[in-house]
C-alpha cells in the first residue's frame, strides 16, 4: 500500500480533488460556514496521510501538479470583471482607494504584531504577502527571503477565515453594496453572491496583488 503511493505520481492530485469534491458536497448540503470545502478538503488530506503513512514530500510533489493551474485561473478571473467594465469605470475612485487603504492596514498589522512578538525578518516578511492569492504571495515571499511553504499555509488560512466570517462581518456592519461585498470577500464566496461581487472581487485580487507586491517592498525593510 505504502509503495503504491509513494510511487504513484498522480495519486496525491487526485486525493486533493477527491478530498475537495467531498468538501464541496458537505457545505452544499449544510450550508454552514465551518463546513468550508477548503478546509474540510486540508482536514481530510492530513488525515488521509496520517492513517496511511503517506509522507507528506511525497504528497507534495504529486500535488504540486495542481500549482501549474494557479497562474491560468488567476487570469480567467479577468472574465467576470471584463463583464462589469461599465461598472468599474463609474466607480473606479472608490474601488481602488478601498482596495489601497485594505492593503496599506494589512501591511502595517502584520507589520505590527510581528514586532509585539519578535518575529525575526524572515518570518516577518513570510506573513506580508497573506492576504493576496497564492500565485502572488508565493514569488513576493521567496523574493524577500521568507518561508514559501509557510506563506502558502497563511494566505489559505487567510482565505478559510474570511470565507467564513465575511458574510457575517458584512451583516453585522449593514454592508449590502455588492460592490463593496465583492472587494471585501474572496473570490469564491463573492461569487456565490452574485456577479457584480465576483467581478469586483476578481479585480480586488489582481490589484491588491500589485498594490501589496509595491508596498511590501517599503515594510519589508522596517524589521
Amino acid at each position: 500500500m505504502n509503495d503504491f503511493l509513494t510511487h504513484s505520481a498522480y495519486i496525491s492530485v487526485f486525493i486533493s480533488l477527491i478530498a475537495f469534491y467531498l468538501g464541496s458536497k458537505l457545505f452544499l448540503k449544510f450550508h454552514f460556514p465551518l463546513f468550508n470545502p477548503l478546509l474540510t478538503a486540508v482536514l481530510l488530506v492530513i488525515g488521509f496521510l496520517k492513517v496511511t503513512g503517506m509522507d507528506y514530500k511525497d504528497y507534495n510533489e504529486g500535488a504540486s501538479y495542481i500549482n501549474y493551474l494557479l497562474t491560468p485561473s488567476t487570469i480567467c478571473l479577468a472574465v467576470p470583471l471584463y463583464e462589469q467594465i461599465k461598472l468599474l469605470k463609474k466607480n473606479y475612485k472608490a474601488i481602488f482607494l478601498g482596495i489601497l487603504s485594505g492593503v496599506v492596514t494589512g501591511l502595517f498589522a502584520v507589520y505590527v504584531l510581528c514586532l509585539a512578538f519578535g518575529f525575526d525578518h524572515a518570518s516577518y516578511v513570510t506573513l506580508l504577502p497573506k492576504s493576496i492569492t497564492t500565485a502572488i504571495g508565493m514569488g513576493l515571499s521567496e523574493e524577500l527571503g521568507g518561508y514559501v511553504s509557510i506563506t502558502v499555509a497563511a494566505i489559505i488560512a487567510t482565505g478559510i477565515l474570511g470565507n467564513i466570517i465575511g458574510e457575517s462581518v458584512c451583516r453585522l456592519f449593514h454592508i449590502t453594496d455588492p460592490i463593496a461585498r465583492g472587494i471585501a470577500l474572496g473570490t469564491a464566496k463573492a461569487m456565490e453572491l452574485g456577479p457584480i461581487e465576483g467581478a469586483m472581487s476578481s479585480l480586488s485580487i489582481v490589484v491588491a496583488g500589485v498594490f501589496t507586491v509595491v508596498f511590501a517592498s517599503f515594510f519589508a525593510v522596517l524589521i
